[in-house]
């Protein structure tokens, strides 16, 4: 009984080895005959049954079936292009389709490379996937462009990645893929398309790719940042993040923004003394660094000390003319001198000696000069709604005409 239950079982695994073996046969006569739709289907049992050899076969076929679809639909672009017709073509498909063919192609070399039953690894496709796919892999990178720009960003994605990821797989031994130029910038580009999807672990994946390359280290680390901003959670977050901002202002000291991105953070915390300090070291580390300036004004201004901030807010606007952030800062905060200096001069009746008032009116002239420069540069408050204060000034100094000026854009009207 035993005997005929272990010939049952032998008989069993034979028909099944005949069984996967006829359904790559089948498919490829499919494939042959140009039914590239239906090979694909036919070819789905043995992809995943079947000895290691029957797999790396089935999964060739299926790389096949792609790389044709691939293949067809280029040559009708080519077509086109030579014959200066428009026929349309299916690009989206034909970029899945490079895409599907290399990775089944990969696929095809994982069970390719395996010791056969006699322990010896005999690979029979690698040979010809690697001359198909050294150069077909570049038609990712198209691909990936193209979807990028149709706004798939899930297809450019795929795409990209496929390309960065394909360097690494052993299909590809023998050939040296260091010399890869393309590398770094398709990485940066797939962390691009990963964040567009808010896929945070590939843009991460991708971008530390991208930034192991000094040409793409800036654009790459600018994207790290952002993904960290937008998935803090915890205090521990909150401090990984400041500590990537410290180190990518010290990478990139001519990239102010990081000094920025840390101001805001110590403003927001509401720490006038870390601000103080922190904006203190900047200014020592970059005498031009125009934000570290403003930051050390917020930081006096936080504290009331208006003196010490509008000199801070004067120095960032000298060093950028264009600077309305800290033009404004200094004409409000100028105000607040004004305002305080006010109450401090006046008698119990709130009234200022003539010598006192000019006092005050010479700080809310300078505070004018300042608002006035900010609606030159911003007339459409894009940047800093400067109407109010604006207004503001004029009335408080008298200028009856130039306050009815700005009446029907503080009015909303």
């Amino acid at each position: 009984m035993k005997k005929i239950m272990i010939m049952a079982l032998m008989a069993a695994a034979t028909t099944t080895a005949f069984a996967q073996a006829d359904v790559v046969k089948n498919a490829k006569k499919l494939l042959d005959k140009g039914e590239v739709e239906e090979a694909i289907k036919a070819v789905q049992p043995a992809l995943t049954a079947g000895t290691d050899e029957e797999k790396a076969a089935a999964w060739n076929l299926l790389s096949a079936a792609h790389y044709k679809t691939f293949s067809d639909i280029q040559g009708k672009k080519l077509e086109n292009q030579v014959k200066q017709t428009n026929e349309p073509v299916d690009e989206a498909a034909m970029n899945a389709a490079i895409v599907a063919a290399l990775d089944a192609a990969l696929k095809c070399d994982e069970y390719d490379i395996k010791p056969n039953e006699k322990g010896k690894v005999k690979p029979r496709f690698r040979a010809d996937n690697q001359k198909i796919y050294q150069a077909g892999r570049l038609q990712c990178i198209n691909a990936g462009q193209y979807e990028y720009n149709q706004k798939n960003y899930a297809g450019a994605f795929k795409a990209f990645a496929m390309y960065v990821d394909s360097g690494e797989s052993p299909l590809f031994t023998g050939i040296d893929m260091t010399k890869d130029e393309y590398k770094y910038e398709v990485a940066y580009f797939a962390s691009l398309a990963a964040y567009q999807q808010k896929d945070y672990p590939n843009v991460i994946k991708y971008a530390k790719i991208a930034a192991e390359d000094q040409a793409k280290a800036k654009d790459a680390t600018e994207i790290l940042v952002y993904s960290k901003k937008e998935t803090m959670k915890t205090k521990q977050d909150t401090l990984e993040y400041i500590d990537m901002l410290k180190d990518a202002s010290q990478k990139f000291p001519d990239d102010n923004r990081y000094s920025a991105w840390i101001g805001d953070y110590y403003l927001q915390s509401g720490s006038a003394d870390d601000l103080l300090k922190w904006a203190e070291a900047e200014v020592a580390k970059n005498p031009d660094n125009k934000f570290a300036y403003t930051y050390k004004g917020e930081a006096f201004r936080l504290t009331n000390k208006f003196d010490e901030a509008v000199e801070c807010y004067k120095k960032a606007f000298e060093l950028d003319p264009t600077y309305v952030a800290a033009a404004y800062q200094a004409g409000i905060t100028l105000n607040s001198k004004a305002i305080e200096l006010k109450d401090k001069l006046a008698d119990k009746m709130g009234n200022l000696t003539k010598e006192n008032a000019d006092k005050v009116k010479a700080i809310l002239t300078d505070a004018k000069g300042y608002l006035e420069k900010v609606r030159e540069l911003d007339p459409n408050r894009d940047q800093v709604n400067w109407a109010y204060a604006l207004y503001q000034m004029y009335y408080n100094l008298g200028d009856k005409e130039k306050a009815a000026e700005l009446e029907s854009i503080v009015s909303g009207n």
